[in-house]
């Protein structure tokens, strides 16, 4: 699908409060309500949008976060991968080229959780090796 000037603007807004209402989104654009409204149903139809999701506070998020990076055996990552969902603490995984094969988002409330799931993924059949990066501070998110 082809994404032109104005649907980046109108995704740009989006990004910023998806829950702007259409007539909004129309001033800020300087285009009529429903040419908005035809825009978004193109956009959401051809899964450029594939959701609204909800964003909590940075009071409700977990005070901790951490990336662990991983490396693993050759052809153990369904398995490592199956492991690293059933942890809590984690809340993303990325595969990735280099040195690691993994890239392990962290949250926690205590440092004693992150502490045992660091050690549940070093001990995990599979995982060769791990090494951690505790997030000090947000610099910039764009994300939020």
């Amino acid at each position: 699908m082809q994404i032109d000037e104005t649907d980046h603007a109108l995704l740009s807004l989006l990004a910023d409060n998806a829950r702007t209402p259409v007539a909004t989104l129309a001033r800020k654009l300087g285009l009529a309500r429903t040419t908005v409204q035809a825009r978004l149903d193109r956009l959401e139809h051809s899964g450029v949008i594939a959701g609204y999701t909800l964003r909590l506070s940075e009071s409700l998020r977990a005070p901790l976060r951490a990336t662990a990076l991983v490396s693993i055996e050759p052809r153990s990552a369904p398995a490592v991968l199956s492991r690293l969902k059933s942890l809590p603490s984690v809340r993303t995984v990325h595969t990735t080229s280099g040195r690691f094969d993994l890239i392990v988002g962290l949250e926690a409330d205590t440092t004693e959780a992150l502490d045992d799931t660091l050690d549940r993924i070093g001990e995990t059949r599979g995982v060769k090796s791990s090494e951690s990066l505790i997030h000090l501070s947000t610099k910039l998110d764009r994300r939020n």
